[in-house]
Formats: C-alpha cells, sequence, structure tokens
C-alpha cells in the first residue's frame, strides 16, 4: 500500500516564506493491485474531489471525480 503523501502549497503562500500553508493527499492502494506492478489504481478521497491515478507511470495524470460520481463509478464497476 502506498503511504506517499503529494503536497499542495496553497496559492496564498509566497517565495519569501510567508503565510506557507500546504495541504496533503494520501493516497491508497487498489486491494487489487500486486508487488508485480499490475492493476495499480490509486485513490486519494478529499471531502470535494476524488482522486484517482495509475501509481504505475512516473507522472501519472490523475482522474478528479465528485464524490456522487466516483459512487456512481464504483455502483458501476461492482455490478
Amino acid at each position: 500500500m502506498s503511504t506517499a503523501l503529494k503536497w499542495f502549497k496553497s496559492s496564498y503562500s509566497g517565495s519569501e516564506g510567508g503565510q506557507c500553508l500546504e495541504v496533503a493527499l494520501a493516497w491508497r492502494t487498489s486491494s487489487y493491485s500486486n508487488d508485480e506492478g499490475g492493476a495499480c489504481v490509486e485513490v486519494a478521497a478529499c471531502p470535494s474531489t476524488i482522486h484517482v491515478r495509475d501509481s504505475k507511470l512516473s507522472a501519472s495524470p490523475e482522474l478528479r471525480l465528485a464524490p456522487q460520481a466516483w459512487s456512481s463509478l464504483t455502483d458501476w464497476v461492482r455490478r
């Protein structure tokens, strides 16, 4: 399971060191992923957005979904 956090600096943070606030996404690896590089999907949940990425790619694009869209997607996959 991936425990790496992805940190984002606040848009209000300046380059002089003032008002530096960072937040992080905690990525969780799918239970269907394995140690051999197959089916590596990771998810990071926030209150207003669910982030999804492929952990096999070093610079993976992220799919960002509203919680309702994520729920609909996971319901569809389960069926």
